[in-house]
């Protein structure tokens, strides 16, 4: 394309990331200025819109793709804002590529099928919202609230735990949602989590955690850099610039921006010292696997914490720093007591192991196990969902402020 098609290119990019700065950023760049060059500047307290990274996200890659010549033009304008806010994942993502829902929108079909699997889906998404993320937030606002310094090693980890699973519950139970909603109306969105718990790297982790959201960054800022085919010191600087900006793009505080950073460390290490990869021991690799699961909690621990040096303590803390004694007392036995169903679910679901018991099912073709069995479970676990938005739980939806 010429360079007429560049310039209106740099000019919508400008204009997209602009209102995102405005929005998101520009109160918390006047924080940081009144910091660090001792200036005045008044605060502008502009309310943030929901969801607006993800649509911002998404505008801008339908004009990088026509640009491309990846995708076609849409000239229908109304066409156009359905794709930039179609309601079902224009709150919380997934991310959607123009050009995979591109012939959709102008040409799909609402069957009796797909409103069933959609609506399947959909009350797979709210339950885990609602019964187990809810209720583990229960757990991490009391914990995360509490003094590191005398408080049970063992009660912080409970508390980082169940953080890591509340987060994943909250976004992929959205996920799982927008999916369901979209398939109700005849679109077919990508999946976004594909168990990231049980990754064996950090590479495979942010392979298979909000999926869309690497995925946009690979292919419109990493790709574009040079990627990993430069010198080192480039493919440096390239991982350093997507870490940075996916730290950012997380939130407007130095704890977003401390873990996204966390993640460019990590990989470094990973990249170019551990190579986990190639290794043929074993043991090497268990641990590497091990180390990964370590390294995502303690980063929730910061991503979720008020201020980098509260998340440094509360790690801290967790290994014993302030109170070495980790024993199980009143407060452990009465988390699990009480919430112990939830984290014990959360863990088992956060792991394939119902989707390989249910495969095996269906090898031995139990056909009254689809037909009565899994409506049934699906029916119960609904209404206990509901019950608890009746009862009036704790309901935050973390990915709402991104």
């Amino acid at each position: 394309m010429g360079g007429g098609a560049k310039s209106i290119l740099v000019v919508d990019i400008v204009f997209n990331i602009g209102i995102l700065f405005v929005f998101k950023y520009l109160d918390f760049s006047i924080l940081v200025a009144n910091r660090f060059f001792n200036t005045d500047i008044q605060m502008k307290n502009i309310v943030l819109p929901i969801g607006i990274s993800f649509f911002t996200f998404q505008a801008l890659s339908y004009v990088v793709d026509v640009y491309r010549g990846n995708v076609n033009v849409q000239k229908n304008p109304l066409f156009l804002a359905l794709y930039i806010s179609f309601f079902p994942q224009l709150i919380a993502g997934p991310i959607v590529r123009y050009s995979c829902i591109e012939r959709q929108i102008v040409d799909r079909r609402c069957t009796l099928e797909g409103f069933a699997v959609g609506a399947k889906r959909f009350l797979l998404g709210f339950s885990k919202k609602v019964i187990l993320s809810n209720n583990l937030s229960v757990v991490v606002l009391e914990i995360f609230n509490k003094d590191v310094s005398t408080t049970n090693p063992l009660v912080l980890w409970i508390g980082s735990i169940c953080y890591s699973l509340q987060i994943f519950y909250d976004f992929s139970g959205y996920s799982d949602m927008a999916i369901g909603l979209g398939k109700i109306f005849g679109f077919d969105f990508e999946e976004n989590f594909n168990y990231p718990y049980i990754s064996k790297s950090v590479t495979e982790f942010w392979r298979r955690w909000h999926i869309s959201l690497g995925q946009w960054f690979r292919d419109y800022v990493y790709m574009p850099l040079g990627g990993s085919k430069v010198s080192i010191s480039r493919h440096l600087l390239n991982m350093f610039i997507v870490w940075l900006l996916t730290g950012i793009w997380h939130g407007a505080s130095y704890t977003f921006i401390a873990w996204g950073l966390g993640y460019f460390i990590l990989l470094v290490i990973e990249k170019y010292i551990v190579k986990p990869d190639k290794r043929k021991n074993l043991l090497t690799r268990v641990v590497w696997q091990i180390f990964t699961l370590l390294s995502v909690n303690f980063g929730w621990v910061i991503f979720n914490s008020n201020s980098i040096r509260h998340g440094i303590h509360y790690c801290q803390a967790m290994m014993g720093r302030y109170v070495v004694s980790a024993t199980i007392d009143g407060n452990v036995i009465r988390y699990f007591r009480e919430y112990g169903v939830f984290i014990i679910a959360g863990i088992l679901f956060s792991t394939p192991i119902m989707k390989l018991v249910k495969g095996k099912i269906k090898n031995k073709k139990v056909i009254w196990f689809e037909a009565v069995i899994v409506p049934v479970a699906y029916g119960i676990i609904f209404l206990w969902a509901v019950s608890f938005l009746i009862l009036g739980v704790h309901n935050p939806f973390i990915y709402f402020d991104f």
